[in-house]
């Protein structure tokens, strides 16, 4: 590093690289892509400023969160142009940020197997790293990093209640596709309704709006979650109450079909009936009739056993 004006420190490419942990190959290729200012030349040195090693750490930081080049190079533009990438970064930050107030924990793999039954079963294992619900902790073959212990607690739940693990992991996909399909719909109505008065107008991104949009994301956080859970409490209160009933009506039709027994009648019998009502009703008739014979004499028992005792000793 040498000496520039007395405010600022001034480095060599070799210490820029050295500093933001990069390379002189990348300080160099980002220059040429616009993405980091050119250095200011001392006699032969091109020397840089704490303003290069920040913009450099700022690169560093988006394309760990997934952001391409390209695209860094768009919020970077903003901020040369005034529109304020602080404002922007904070957008960001926020945006990707938690959301949810769940805490990880560390889980040894003995625990792990002690939550499902004590047996060991590296196929389920190995589908919930897939899955995300366990992470391998690097250095600790032993141990897993669990981002969300409530949705393993569900999980334990359900296998203690008798649920396979494999038929609790095909649920959790299925579950996920549509849990993405609605953030997916939220982000899309908030974004037409709430954020679209400042993403779509590049020209006017300043650090106030870019805060105003990052503090609608905070309150939304628990809007959309208060949202998902109030439908999802209804809709399972309606299509619960629905499974109950149809479960407890097949009951009582199989037990209707358990009393009943089939019984043959004559041929001359079925003709008289059909001559009567025809073809297409015989079976509705002889059921009509039944009832009314087994009402008849649910009747005459009633009656009899409340008869006077002289009328039942009577003789003709």
């Amino acid at each position: 590093m040498t000496a520039g004006s007395p405010d600022r420190a001034a480095y060599r490419i070799e210490d820029l690289a050295r500093l933001s942990r990069t390379t002189v190959r990348t300080v160099r290729a980002y220059q040429d892509k616009g993405l980091l200012p050119r250095p200011e030349r001392q006699g032969r040195a091109n020397l840089y400023s704490d303003a290069h090693l920040t913009r450099l750490h700022q690169i560093a930081d988006l394309l760990a969160r997934g952001y391409t080049l390209a695209s860094i190079k768009e919020l970077l533009d903003a901020w040369n142009t005034g529109r304020g990438l602080a404002g922007v970064l904070g957008l960001v930050t926020e945006a990707e940020g938690p959301w949810t107030d769940e805490q990880p924990v560390r889980l040894s793999r003995a625990d792990l197997d002690a939550r499902f039954g004590g047996a060991p079963d590296d196929t389920a294992v190995a589908e919930a790293v897939a899955l995300g619900i366990l992470e391998p902790v690097p250095g600790d073959p032993g141990s897993f990093l669990v981002p969300s212990p409530q949705e393993l607690a569900v999980a334990a739940e359900l296998h203690a209640a008798g649920v396979p693990l494999a038929a609790i992991a095909v649920h959790l996909r299925e579950l996920r596709v549509q849990v993405e399909h609605i953030a997916a719909r939220f982000l899309e109505f908030t974004t037409e309704h709430v954020f679209a008065r400042y993403l779509d107008d590049p020209h006017h991104r300043t650090d106030a709006k870019a805060a105003e949009a990052a503090s609608l994301v905070r309150r939304l956080r628990p809007l959309a979650q208060q949202t998902v859970d109030a439908e999802l409490a209804r809709a399972m209160r309606l299509f619960a109450t629905r499974e109950v009933r149809r479960r407890l009506g097949a009951e009582e039709r199989a037990k209707t079909v358990d009393q009943t027994r089939t019984v043959a009648l004559p041929a001359d019998t079925i003709e008289a009936v059909r001559s009567l009502v025809g073809p297409d009703r015989i079976a509705e008739f002889i059921t009509l009739a039944a009832e009314r014979e087994a009402r008849a004499r649910h009747l005459d028992a009633l009656t009899a056993d409340h008869r006077p005792v002289n009328d039942l000793d009577e003789t003709p």
